[in-house]
């Protein structure tokens, strides 16, 4: 597969490697992506809602339904597939010098991703926050809640709107996070993207940025991508048997 020797070689001389991982490094740990063919908002428009700031504040209902899909996240019995320890192998291999995730499923860390290289852009599902006084708690605490019959919990502290630590469309993501993206496409000799439609800003606009500051690109993803014209490679197909291909050298 000359797309994959391409690849490999252009893996092998890199040195300082960002990685920016989407929806489809986690599908085959169980979690539905959301614009695939079988993604959450392709299948139930109505979800987009549940994930949109101005809804979710305004409508008790919206954030009932939230509250119960919370509870039935597949994410919370996934565990990382082959895809996640890829990229922990080229963090061993000493040439992962940022991961930046728009998944909020924490499977990176838990894979053995080191937490420090790691940018959540639209947050994490495994804690709570308070819409009102920011305070943050631990996901599981508000889902006892919930649990127990309250179909709204509001925060102990204020009273105010509990949501999920995650960035809700209309929500703006965090300057910090944003800039530790912006900078290390901006330094990288190579931008690995994996599993991302590479259609969500600010994340897909790091790809101009890396490929302008003169890094290689390489797209790995199920389905094509709006920059797949502009990528060294594209490997297309299952992520979690392309990437292990792909970081791991031949012995």
């Amino acid at each position: 597969m000359e797309a994959l020797e391409t690849a490999r070689g252009l893996l092998g001389r890199a040195q300082r490697v960002v990685v920016l991982t989407g929806a489809g490094i986690s599908t085959d740990s169980g979690i539905p992506d959301f614009r695939g063919p079988q993604g959450v908002w392709t299948k139930n428009p109505e979800a987009e809602k549940m994930a949109t700031l101005q809804y979710y504040v305004s409508d008790p209902e919206v954030r009932k339904r939230s509250w119960r899909s919370r509870l039935e996240n597949p994410a919370w019995s996934a565990e990382p597939n082959a895809g996640h320890f890829a990229i922990v192998d080229l963090e061993r291999q000493g040439r992962l010098h940022t991961l930046v995730t728009q998944n909020v499923d924490e499977l990176h860390q838990r894979a053995g991703t080191d937490p420090a290289k790691v940018v959540e852009i639209h947050g994490t599902m495994r804690a709570v926050q308070c819409l009102s006084c920011d305070e943050r708690a631990p996901m599981e605490r508000a889902l006892e809640r919930v649990r127990a019959g309250e179909e709204d919990p509001p925060c102990r502290t204020c009273g105010g709107i509990l949501k999920s630590a995650t960035i809700s469309f209309g929500q703006n993501l965090v300057p910090e996070d944003l800039m530790r993206a912006q900078l290390a496409a901006e330094t990288c000799d190579l931008l690995l993207a994996v599993g991302s439609s590479l259609s969500v800003y600010p994340a897909a606009g790091m790809v101009p940025i890396a490929k302008e500051s003169g890094a290689a690109l390489i797209i790995v993803n199920a389905e094509p991508t709006p920059f797949d014209p502009i990528a060294d490679a594209v490997l297309q197909g299952p992520i979690s048997e392309l990437l292990p291909t792909l970081v791991r050298p031949e012995s």
